[in-house]
């Protein structure tokens, strides 16, 4: 791939998921390099037209209904966690798939700000994620009315929600989608080194150095809290994986369809050829079939 000749979403995301050789610590400068570009991805790629949002608070927490403009129905609703390795990423990032998802799934999308590390390291974000679940239980939707979605760090906080409601023997959510989770917080796959030389987005370092402001370097990654595909998910609802066969994450979420299968809970698999980290973002045909086999999906699942 020809990095001079990239889009500007493309060049935004990269930019803001690069370290230098062997850096694990995240400096100020790379911050708020990286929380720019995130919000610069966010005015580029989002869906110009065909939805409405809306800001309001939950509390300290910022969120935003997204809306589909043509008519549709309002008993369900997508609970969106945006991706940016728990250090990254707001409103206007997480729009662009929460708009392409209700564009599509033709339904009202809830995204949020949850607290970002290294200022809210674990369980900063965990706690945002579960008061924004119940914000919507007391609004009136039950569990399985709720579609849950996420990519990258989303994803794994799309897990902890489905890992933390079952162990409070909760009800759970009618489904979710997972964009390219980070389920393994150890990083120690063969992803890692096979698909290296492919991966236009991510590397090694980036993944240690935000894990490592996440929660502190010696913890035990292994830990369901940080790595949900080593918890018990066992009675998941049924989850729809896509993920890019040119990233260092594959194996996150190859692991993670291979051990719902072992656990008999229903799921489904997409791996694409010519994809990367979170590829759905992009204004590709490939993005635009992605998006819409999970709006499809989606649709099943609720009607």
């Amino acid at each position: 791939m020809n990095f001079n000749k990239m889009d500007p979403l493309m060049k935004a995301l990269r930019a803001a998921n690069q370290r230098k050789v062997g850096q694990t610590e995240l400096t100020t400068e790379d911050l708020k390099r990286e929380r720019h570009s995130l919000e610069l991805a966010g005015k580029v790629a989002t869906p110009p037209i065909g939805v409405s949002s809306e800001e309001f608070s939950i509390g300290d927490i910022k969120a935003e209904w997204i809306r589909p403009d043509f008519a549709h129905e309002t008993r369900h609703v997508i609970l969106y966690s945006h991706g940016g390795g728990y250090t990254s990423g707001a409103l206007g990032y997480a729009r662009i798939l929460g708009a392409k998802l209700a564009l599509h799934a033709g339904v009202e999308v809830l995204s949020y700000e949850y607290r970002l590390a290294p200022e809210h390291p674990y369980p900063a974000a965990f706690e945002d994620a579960m008061q924004v679940w119940d914000y919507l239980m007391l609004q009136g939707y039950g569990a399985n009315q709720v579609i849950l979605a996420g990519d990258s760090a989303g994803g794994n906080l799309t897990l902890e929600i489905l890992l933390a409601l079952k162990e409070q023997e909760r009800k759970l959510p009618r489904a979710a989608v997972l964009f390219s989770p980070w389920t393994d917080m150890t990083a120690t796959s063969e992803s890692y080194q096979t698909r290296r030389e492919n991966d236009p987005i991510l590397t090694y370092d980036y993944i240690i150095t935000v894990r490592n402001a996440f929660a502190p370097a010696d913890s035990d990654f292994s830990d369901a809290k940080y790595s949900p595909l080593f918890g018990d998910l066992s009675g998941f609802p049924p989850i729809l994986i896509q993920v890019g066969e040119n990233e260092i994450l594959y194996d996150d979420s190859k692991k993670l369809y291979e051990k719902l299968i072992k656990e008999n809970s229903p799921v489904t698999f997409q791996s694409f050829p010519d994809g990367w980290h979170v590829f759905q973002q992009m204004p590709l045909p490939m993005s635009a079939q992605a998006i819409k086999d999970a709006a499809a999906f989606i649709q099943k699942e609720l009607y």
